[in-house]
């Protein structure tokens, strides 16, 4: 399967006869989403990457023997993937082989002790009681209001589209009643008393870009979610999920189209409808309906002209606050470490003190906190035989710090590594087979991500639902937008929502078919 090379039916996507035409920009997990709702619903779907291969950030590096999945590793509620197949009258088990975690993740603090987070109640409680007997009973306490804010924020609202103000007022009643206005470690915080439970029960905010101390408590949604479906890898790694859709996208007779990156999106002015794209070559592809998986804030910075942005103009993005970035190491080692887990968070000497210093101060700090992933943990085949498959990823500040990665990406990898070697990856400087770094940079000239932030807009209350880039555009008619940066936000299930909310908002094809 040769994506590099364009379908012959690319350039004139209605040549799938009257199926009105629709052009998804960017392969990420909400556009291969997208575009499988498209089709099912009677589109004739194009998807453009401009990399050369699709995924976004869930693109797979390969080198030396080693592959390693550049984004998201951690797969929770699959129902939404199931859907994506149903969609196509295909099974997912038959195609993805996906593996429940356990633990979910193991915490390693500064002072080495350890806590093992599942979705197993008691198990957990009995490790609670190991560090703060007294907060067992807090624990149960806050995990039932996690389910009352996961039954409205995730069920109620996941899908809503928030195209309009009354959308929002419509809520607010609700967000009053579970307490919204707090942040996520001030909700932990009126549960739990012992620090260390603390930090467990409100990093999660970090694997989506958000700051535990600012973000809306609308996210602690995670913890139970993560206890209702669990948390799962795939066999293959996440790539083995992108190739399933890419699969599923093919099967429904659509194109997906790499090395083709997307220059502007084309506006009839007078009626301010996108009518398609034109690529960095000149072409033009004609589109009744334009879904953009690009960056939310650059989809508006970059291809929308300035004189038809009347909401997201420059200044409105500029002023907008953004996630952090990301600092990833991928290695891969000459031995096995068969003591480390799947999914490891690994935390600092400081956690707020920390986490102001990359979402306030925007400082590389001598310290840090780590998400170490082994996938090798679970599926061998990552890596050559008798070796590991591993990424550290560090949160940094994003590109509005002052900070040189030319000079300090390998100082930092450096500090990381001695760390590790120092800790749960005995000798590792000297088992390094491979290696591979990416940093903020990466990530907006690779991914064209705005300043840089690894989840786009950063998700803190006056920057959601509502106030967050609309699934349909406020600028344009036709244009509609999917993924971190738009509503729900950030991580698998979020995109994953974004592209569900088009059902609601992208008309039926039949309205394109009547006029003509």
């Amino acid at each position: 399967m040769d994506l590099t090379l364009a379908h012959s039916q690319a350039s004139t996507p209605s040549a799938s006869g009257s199926k009105p035409p629709a052009v998804v920009i960017g392969s990420g997990f909400g556009g291969l989403a997208a575009a499988v709702r498209l089709a099912a619903r009677g589109y004739a779907v194009t998807v453009l990457e401009r990399l050369d291969a699709p995924g976004g950030r869930a693109y797979v590096h390969e080198r030396d023997g080693f592959r390693f999945d550049a984004g998201p590793t951690i797969i929770t509620a699959p129902f939404l993937l199931e859907e994506l197949w149903s969609l196509c009258g295909r099974t997912f088990s038959d195609d993805v082989d996906l593996r429940l975690m356990d633990p979910f993740y193991r915490i390693r603090f500064d002072d080495g002790r350890v806590f093992d987070y599942s979705g197993d109640a008691d198990k957990v409680k009995a490790q609670i009681a190991q560090f703060s007997p007294r907060d067992v009973e807090g624990y149960d306490r806050f995990m039932t209001m996690s389910e009352e804010v996961f039954r409205v924020g995730f069920e109620q609202l996941g899908h809503v589209p928030f195209t309009s103000w009354t959308d929002m007022a419509r809520i607010v009643p609700d967000m009053t009643r579970l307490q919204s206005y707090r942040t996520v470690y001030g909700m932990v915080s009126k549960y739990i008393k012992d620090p260390y439970i603390r930090q467990v029960l409100s990093f999660h905010p970090l694997l989506i870009g958000g700051n535990p101390f600012t973000v809306t408590s609308i996210y602690v949604l995670i913890s139970f979610l993560e206890r209702k479906w669990g948390v799962h890898s795939a066999m293959g790694g996440t790539g083995a999920l992108v190739k399933g859709l890419v699969s599923l996208i093919e099967g429904q007779g659509s194109t997906i189209r790499c090395k083709a990156e997307v220059e502007q999106i084309l506006v009839d002015k007078r009626r301010r409808r996108a009518t398609g794209v034109r690529l960095t070559t000149g072409e033009e592809i004609p589109a009744a309906v334009v879904v953009s998986n690009a960056d939310a804030a650059n989809t508006y910075r970059k291809l929308l002209p300035a004189t038809l942005r009347r909401h997201w103009t420059d200044r409105k993005v500029e002023r907008s606050k953004f996630s952090n970035g990301l600092f990833v190491w991928y290695f891969g080692t000459k031995r096995q470490y068969p003591d480390v887990k799947h999914h490891s968070i690994l935390l600092g000497p400081r956690y707020r003190e920390l986490i102001e210093d990359i979402f306030k101060h925007k400082i590389l700090a001598e310290d840090f906190s780590l998400y170490l992933y082994r996938p090798t943990a679970t599926d061998p085949s990552l890596a050559p035989e008798g070796c590991d498959t591993f990424y550290a990823l560090s949160p940094v500040p994003h590109l509005g710090g002052d900070i040189d990665w030319e000079t300090q990406a390998e100082p930092y990898r450096a500090r990381i590594a001695r760390y590790l070697s120092e800790t749960v990856l005995p000798g590792l400087e000297d088992e390094i087979a491979t290696s591979l770094v990416t940093t903020p940079k990466d990530f907006e000239g690779r991914l064209n991500s705005y300043l840089g932030a690894g989840f786009s807009f950063e998700p803190v209350l006056t920057q959601s639902a509502w106030f967050r880039p609309h699934n349909k555009s406020e600028e344009v008619e036709g244009l509609y937008l999917v993924g971190a940066g738009t509503h729900p936000g950030a991580g698998v299930p979020g995109v994953i929502s974004s592209a569900r909310v088009l059902d609601s908002i992208v008309p039926d094809p039949a309205v394109f078919a009547a006029q003509g």
